[in-house]
């Protein structure tokens, strides 16, 4: 169950000639994939592309119509050897992933598929995870790019440009035999806009028609002597095709301007920040006439030098923006122009930041070094931003940082608090963290977690401490991760070197940290995928001797089972399960169901939790061993104490957590649980009169004797 459904927006994916398409990025997209004859599609979730899997997967019956096959890849690199299609057959394949992870997944394919190059088009669509909104290490898809000579695709953010670009990329790809990486920034993926449908294309020729007829050509294979080859026929024959076609059909543009001693260059990506940051600065109205001419790198790499030189040519200085490090369009601009003879200045990022994400008001601050300096009698506008600036300036006084935490009532807090519980009387453990939602409990309240070093690889990220000692290394990753790559390079590689380290995976049913797909481990049916395989199974079937299932809510199964697991010594790894349903999925499941029976009439019970407050110590341990953000504190009823009492608000999914903890933890038993009962029946009712008036029978009577005896 993902995040999202589309099953009803992707009924516009049947517009054709004459029609608008009015959608998100995503959308636009998949529809500009069915109109450029795509046969394959694959691809592994991660923002900001996770919605494009989701809208693949609801677009099933129409992709059978036009014979194009989907498939949620096990990995990138799963996704990228699928492109392998495309070598020897004209089958225009896609696949995508999140980037620069899924690109480092991805390379040892990626590399293969560039050097021998391909018949069809292939084009890769990354998710650009750079800046401020990233989860990720702050990389770009630009360094992989120019190592294996893969031309890039920045477009704007619009979806005109977008789908554009998509049919551009196919197109390139094919007349340059060169795979096309097609980089998409968050705001691409999730800008709105219309744009003029075509018609859909069936593949041609179709997959079917290419396995009954193979086609094997032994210089598209990638061994010696045709390695050696491919090399001398990127620089020869490809770049040159790919030059030729990226100027023949202008992909990328010049936006004039007034003035011609000055000038700008940016990425596509970057022209709609640009723009509006020249208009606030009275450089350009809003329908982009600028008074600065803008060569807008719709085209990233290769970068054309003709272009280049053409529109340099004449200026005394240009303005490069260029997100992200190292700056390589900069340096390759500035060896350009040096070689030419040019005596036009480049300004990058002497005037913008070296790294971190262009925004608008990054962009102000550079824009106006460089025109201060190249035109001082130009006088820049006041910022009403700076004002607003210095107004919340010291806001950090007043607001306390809020750490990132887990989802209210998500069943991964309790393993978390189990094993604190447990350093609590073993003392602390190594701990080896991974990519997904439990990479969170580095940080407070749980401060555990050592390390991370990739999707999948929490047990790999332990294997140095494959020593004798009275304490095992823990290691953590996710069903997600696990199925991604865990199993071999994590439970396998633990096995085989015979480790004696434990390895918990967090099984929630789902890869949740991009969405909550489905997985092979997922407890519900689909009706496209094979699902219900277990992983202690799996990891018993390659040679794991303990390995246990537990749920985990129960804290003290928990907590036992990871007792257990780490005084058991020299039986090789162990693998603890923890297992218990994402509570964001569960929720966008139930939570419906649970509207439409409240609209029906229909009696319905809702548990949920307090905090009692006349029992509450004002201790907090419970807060500390939780973490739940619908567990907070609020002033103390009784006037003689100054410890304000735990709370739990109506955020609360009633889990159960808080109240485990107390349990587990010996605290003080403030906790109790209740039920809402909506759309009581006459029982219902009945019941509670009579408890109602026996509770506030017996508070008189306690109010009386308390009278009496003062």
């Amino acid at each position: 169950m993902a995040e999202r459904s589309f099953k009803k927006e992707v009924e516009k994916l049947r517009l054709g000639n004459g029609d608008v398409f009015a959608g998100e990025g995503i959308l636009a997209v998949t529809k500009a994939l069915l109109e450029s004859g795509v046969a394959y599609v694959g691809g592994y979730q991660g923002s900001p592309i996770s919605h494009l899997m989701d809208v693949l997967s609801d677009s099933q019956e129409i992709l059978a119509e036009l014979g194009v096959h989907f498939e949620t890849s096990a990995s990138e690199a799963t996704a990228a050897a699928m492109a392998a299609a495309s070598v020897n057959y004209p089958l225009r394949g896609a696949v995508t992933w999140k980037s620069t992870v899924g690109t480092n997944v991805a390379s040892d394919a990626l590399a293969n598929l560039a050097s021998g190059g391909v018949r069809g088009g292939v084009v890769v669509i990354v998710g650009e995870d750079y800046g401020e909104g990233s989860s990720i290490m702050q990389e770009r898809t630009h360094a992989f790019a120019m190592k294996s000579q893969m031309w890039l695709i920045d477009p704007p953010p619009n979806t005109e440009d977008i789908v554009r670009s998509v049919r551009n990329a196919f197109e390139l790809s094919e007349a340059s035999n060169t795979p096309v990486f097609l980089q998409l920034r968050i705001r691409s993926c999730h800008v709105h806009g219309r744009f003029d449908a075509r018609d859909n294309r069936p593949p041609s020729p179709t997959l079917q028609e290419a396995l009954q007829n193979p086609v094997r050509d032994v210089d598209r294979i990638v061994l010696p002597p045709a390695s050696f080859l491919h090399e001398q026929e990127k620089v020869t024959e490809r770049w040159p095709a790919a030059v030729r076609f990226i100027v023949e059909n202008k992909l990328n543009k010049t936006l004039p301007g007034s003035r011609d001693d000055i000038g700008v260059i940016c990425q596509g990506g970057l022209l709609n920040t640009l723009l509006r940051t020249m208009e606030r600065l009275g450089l350009s109205d809003s329908f982009a006439n600028t008074q600065l001419p803008v060569y807008v790198m719709n085209v990233a790499y290769p970068v054309i030098d003709t272009e280049i030189i053409s529109f340099c040519n004449g200026k005394k200085s240009v303005l490069l923006v260029e997100e992200g490090q190292p700056n390589y369009i900069e340096q390759s601009i500035n060896t350009l122009l040096r070689n030419a003879g040019s005596s036009t200045r480049i300004d990058g990022k002497n005037v913008l930041p070296v790294a971190g994400e262009y925004t608008s008001a990054v962009l102000r601050g550079g824009l106006v070094k460089f025109m201060q300096d190249a035109d001082p009698a130009w006088i820049a506008p006041v910022d009403p931003a700076e004002q607003v600036k210095q107004a919340i300036s010291n806001i950090a006084e007043f607001v306390p940082a809020r750490p990132p935490g887990l989802c209210t009532g998500c069943p991964e807090r309790p393993v978390f608090t189990s094993i604190k519980l447990m350093q609590q009387e073993l003392g602390d453990f190594h701990i080896s963290g991974d990519i997904g939602c439990h990479l969170f409990s580095i940080l407070p309240p749980f401060n555990m977690g050592n390390t991370t070093m990739g999707y999948g690889l929490g047990a790999a990220g332990a294997s140095a401490f494959n020593v004798a000692s009275e304490k095992s290394a823990i290691s953590i990753m996710g069903d997600g991760g696990f199925w991604h790559n865990g199993l071999t390079s994590g439970i396998g590689n633990a096995v085989y070197n015979k480790s004696d380290a434990l390895t918990i995976v967090i099984d929630n049913n789902y890869a949740a940290a991009t969405g909550g797909q489905d997985l092979l481990s997922t407890k519900g049916e689909s009706p496209s995928r094979s699902t219900q395989h277990s992983i202690e199974d799996a990891v018993r079937g390659v040679g794991v001797k303990w390995a246990k299932t537990v749920k985990t809510y129960d804290i003290g199964e928990m907590r036992a089972a990871l007792k257990e697991a780490v005084k058991r010594k020299g039986t090789g790894p162990k693998v603890l399960v923890a297992q218990s349903e994402c509570m964001l999925n569960r929720q966008r499941r139930e939570k419906p169901l649970f509207a439409k029976a409240l609209k029906n009439g229909v009696r319905t019970e809702q548990e949920r939790f307090g905090v009692d407050e006349e029992t509450c110590t004002g201790d907090h341990a419970c807060i500390r061993l939780s973490g739940c953000p619908s567990l907070t504190i609020k002033p103390n009823p009784d006037p003689l104490k100054r410890q304000p009492v735990s709370f739990v608000d109506n955020s609360c999914v009633g889990c159960g957590n808080c109240g485990e903890v107390a349990h587990e933890a010996v605290l003080c038993p403030s906790f109790y649980k209740g039920t809402v009962v909506h759309n009581p029946s006459w029982l219902d009712s009945l019941l509670w009169r009579i408890r109602s008036g026996l509770i506030a029978w017996l508070q008189q009577r306690a109010e009386r004797r308390r009278l009496r005896t003062a």
